[in-house]
Order: structure tokens, then sequence, then C-alpha cells
């Protein structure tokens, strides 16, 4: 059971809902926590993360800029130091949402895909229709490494 922010869905935005509903549901429901969504919804992430204790069983990464481990504001150190503190051993799942910069103002030239493959013109004019593109191969590979050399050095 994963919360989501108010701006996605009015179903479950915070921890202690989850936490409720996994509770209601049985022993073999759980949470997953999101940095991002807990940096929008909780008054202390850290004592979200806290309070799902042994119900967390797995926790998403991004940015409060949705971008990247350390590309933004969120303490990693404090977050990862908080769930070595509740015991927790699961998984640490990478989800940022780079966002797609067409403008000349994009700090980021190489994020977008430039010459997509495996996807249709149909597919890739609905996508571009709905405000967003591909990236590029190089720019989520910098992303992801961005985010290990952030958390790796913090997780003992």
């Amino acid at each position: 059971m994963e919360p989501l922010n108010r701006f996605e869905t009015y179903f479950i935005s915070r921890a202690d809902q989850a936490l409720a509903l996994a509770e209601a549901v049985g022993p073999e429901c759980g949470v997953c926590l999101d940095a991002f969504h807990l940096n929008i919804e909780e008054a202390d992430m850290l004592a979200a993360i806290r309070k799902a204790g042994s119900r967390l069983y797995d926790f998403h990464v991004a940015d409060n800029n949705r971008l990247a481990c350390g590309m933004g504001a969120l303490n990693w150190s404090a977050i990862i130091r908080t769930l070595q503190d509740i015991g927790y051993d699961g998984a640490i799942t990478v989800e940022f949402v780079a966002p797609v910069d067409r403008t000349p103002a994009n700090p980021f030239p190489n994020a977008i895909e430039k010459n997509p493959v495996n996807i249709s013109p149909e597919q890739m004019k609905f996508i571009e229709d709905h405000g967003s593109s591909l990236l590029s191969e190089e720019f989520y590979d910098w992303l992801v490494g961005r985010c290990a050399a952030v958390l790796l050095p913090l997780i003992k």
C-alpha cells in the first residue's frame, strides 16, 4: 500500500492512512513509502518512516523535485539513518521522474532522446501531444548513477 500525494489521488496520501488500511487488510499487507510523496504530505517524514516500522516493505527514492537523490533538498543521510534505525532491510527503489524541458533553459541538454527506437510514430506523437517525451538512455543512466553516488556511501 503506497500513499501518494494529494495531487495524484484523494484516496491515501499519508503514511498513517496506508498503515491503517494495511492493518485492516491483514498481516501480509505492507506499506511502501516514497520520499517524494512523504515530503509533500507529512509534517515529519522521518516520524512517518519510524511509524511504518516493520510494515515497511519497499521504499521509493526521488528528491523533493522528483530528480535523482542529491539533486534537491531532501536530507538523504537522515532518511537512510531512519530506515536503518527501524531495521529496514528491504528494497530501495529508484523512482525519479525527470521533467521534460524543451526550452533553451534546459540544464540537461542530453535529457531528451533525439532518435527513439522501438516506438511507433503514433506512440511518439501521443507522448509528445501529452506534454512529455522520452528520456535518453545516457541521461537516465546518469540519474541512476547520481542516486547511487548519494545513497551507497550512506548504506552501511
